[in-house]
């Protein structure tokens, strides 16, 4: 069984990014099993608080999480053409201590999906994480890509995406993550 974390980058109640999380988990694809984590609870970064205070609480948790985790699918809106701030914000508190990077991320896999409501996907937010990702010194998957357009459309009211065949493109990205991940 291979054990993915997936991490939504929003914090609203109906992110059309943790309905993605919500959707992979709730077809139960074969040899794979998802678990969905939030970075609610963690604070703005601040280097004078983490001298003074240590970690938060919050981190450590997402920290000990990512680590557990065979993989990490990041389900990233795109704000302004780039990255949520508020995920950027915790993959930095996880980056702390910075002699603790390689054992959260590296040569851990990481994919990187996301919906949003415009017509472009989330392209330029996934292309933006690379940079980020290969400094941390995660794997990157780079088999397959998936970009909702138009979220708004195509998540029905119970918070999962009713499209068959953005399911199945869903469902076939995740599935070779998984594979890339047991590799």
């Amino acid at each position: 069984m291979i054990r993915i974390l997936g991490i939504s980058g929003s914090l609203r109640a109906a992110s059309f990014n943790t309905a993605l999380l919500r959707t992979i988990e709730a077809m139960a694809l074969p040899g794979i099993a998802l678990e969905i984590a939030t970075f609610h609870g963690i604070p703005l970064y601040d280097g004078d608080a983490e001298a003074r205070d240590g970690l938060p609480d919050a981190v450590v948790a997402l920290k000990d999480r990512v680590a557990a985790a065979d993989g990490v699918l990041l389900a990233t809106p795109e704000y302004n053409n780039g990255i949520p701030g508020v995920l950027k914000n915790a993959i930095d508190w996880l980056s702390r201590p910075a002699n603790d990077i390689p054992r959260v991320f590296g040569n851990r896999p990481f994919a990187v999906i996301g919906a949003s409501p415009g017509g472009f996907g989330t392209i330029l937010a996934q292309n933006a994480w690379l940079p980020v990702l290969h400094t941390l010194g995660a794997r990157q998957f780079h088999g397959a890509r998936f970009m909702l357009s138009r979220a708004h459309t195509l998540i029905g009211s119970d918070g999962l995406l009713q499209d068959e065949r953005s399911r199945g493109q869903l469902a076939d990205v995740v599935a070779r993550f998984a594979a890339f991940v047991a590799d």
